[in-house]
């Protein structure tokens, strides 16, 4: 067993060329090879978000607080609550973040694929968001 005592791993503002708005993210398992997973606690203000990002292997988002949006390439935006399940499949282009006046916070898991976890991609517009 292995603990990780709260507070023992910083919370950091994730890079902005990924990111619009403010967005705290605090890593949450990191996994040693064999295992895949990683998971992080991510909280975004209101209006924030990812920007478009696929999965070679899926992700999963388990919202636990607040209120936000997530959309699929294509899709309508869809909103998320506190207490839902989020899952995109492998390589499915798709953003996520917080309402345009609700916070949202989720916790985001996901496993690397030959030490891949994301292929970042275009920043979400703020005409795409506001869809």
């Amino acid at each position: 067993m292995k603990i990780i005592p709260c507070g023992s791993v910083a919370t950091v503002y994730p890079p902005e060329a990924y990111f619009t708005g403010r967005v705290l993210q605090t890593p949450a398992i990191e996994a040693d090879a064999p295992a895949r997973v990683r998971a992080a606690m991510v909280s975004f203000e209101p209006g924030a978000r990812t920007a478009w990002h696929t999965h070679p292997l899926g992700q999963t988002l388990y919202v636990v607080s607040g209120a936000g949006l997530a959309q699929v390439w294509g899709g309508p935006v869809r909103e998320i609550r506190a207490g839902d399940v989020v899952f995109f499949p492998a390589g499915e282009k798709h953003w996520h973040g917080g309402g345009p006046k609700t916070a949202m916070s989720h916790l985001a898991i996901h496993e690397a694929l030959d030490g891949v976890h994301v292929d970042w991609l275009e920043k979400v517009s703020d005409e795409q968001y506001e869809q």
